[in-house]
């Protein structure tokens, strides 16, 4: 049984994320009043309702309405309704209003990154309260199509905290919702191996030339020791989404085998977890 709100910035993705619910079965509406919430919460509830798992989409787009949304959540069960926020990034969702010739719906006159800013500001509490984040910033449709299918339809069990396990390029950016970042610049670099130039962490020529260096190993050990003694605490202080990126220079090779260690070693270790290597497509 699922009653999901997806919500989140104006441009981000959250009509995507609605059309792949509606294809995995999701009952969708988008837009929703939250007033409405409770009384659709009640016929999703009943024993004999036809609504085994709704997505509701509810934005900006509310205006004031929008501000009663917690104040109507508080008539549901909080186990009874999970919240996804799509967020990105300041600079792709500039790029993306300027794409589509779209107006943001807070900027009226003003500039598009004001918009933003306000907008920003107002969804800072849902986001806050949100149990999925998901950051589109360099994410392709077809990325937040198996994000979304991993988290609401796999096999994978998703408790009280969601860990993200990162890769990316620091020639392209830090990810601005790392909660961790750590910077692996310092080991062997297979990029100047020419067999190996081409290939990424995901191919083991490239993993196992990583891997075999003692530091890499050390560095491996201490980062998980730490990370381990880091989620119990994040847990019992209430936090429910924790973003660990690992980058190298391109984002390719280093990032990506030790993301992929972190990764195998959360999950054998029972966490909820999720993997994204972030510029790993980029030439």
């Amino acid at each position: 049984m699922k009653f999901i709100i997806v919500t989140g910035m104006s441009g981000a993705g959250k009509s995507s994320a609605l059309k792949f619910l509606e294809d995995m079965g999701f009952f969708c509406i988008d837009n929703l009043p939250p007033f409405l919430i409770s009384k659709l919460a009640q016929i999703y509830f009943q024993s004999d309702s036809q609504m085994k798992q709704v997505a509701i989409g509810i934005d900006i787009r509310g205006g004031e309405l929008f501000k009663d949304l917690f104040s109507n959540l508080q008539q549901l069960e909080k186990d009874d309704y999970k919240i996804l926020f799509l967020d990105a990034s300041d600079d792709s969702l500039v790029k993306r209003f300027k794409e589509t010739r779209r107006a943001h719906p807070l900027a009226q006159n003003d500039r598009i990154i004001t918009g933003i800013q306000k907008e920003r500001t107002v969804l800072q509490e849902v986001k806050d309260k949100a149990n999925y984040i998901i950051d589109t910033s360099y994410m392709r449709t077809n990325e937040l199509k198996e994000k979304i299918n991993d988290i609401f339809i796999g096999e994978k069990k998703f408790d009280s905290l969601i860990i993200n396990v990162m890769s990316f390029g620091f020639k392209y950016g830090i990810p601005h919702d790392s909660d961790l970042v750590f910077d692996v610049r310092f080991l062997p670099n297979p990029f100047y191996i020419p067999q190996l130039k081409e290939k990424t962490g995901n191919d083991f020529a490239v993993s196992d030339y990583v891997l075999k260096y003692d530091v890499s190993k050390k560095f491996l050990e201490k980062v998980l020791d730490l990370i381990t003694f880091l989620i119990p605490n994040y847990i019992h202080e209430g936090k429910n989404q924790l973003v660990i990126s690992i980058g190298c220079t391109g984002g390719k090779h280093r990032s990506v085998t030790l993301a992929n260690e972190i990764y195998k070693k959360l999950l054998a270790m029972s966490y909820s977890v999720l993997i994204n290597h972030r510029d790993i497509n980029i030439r």
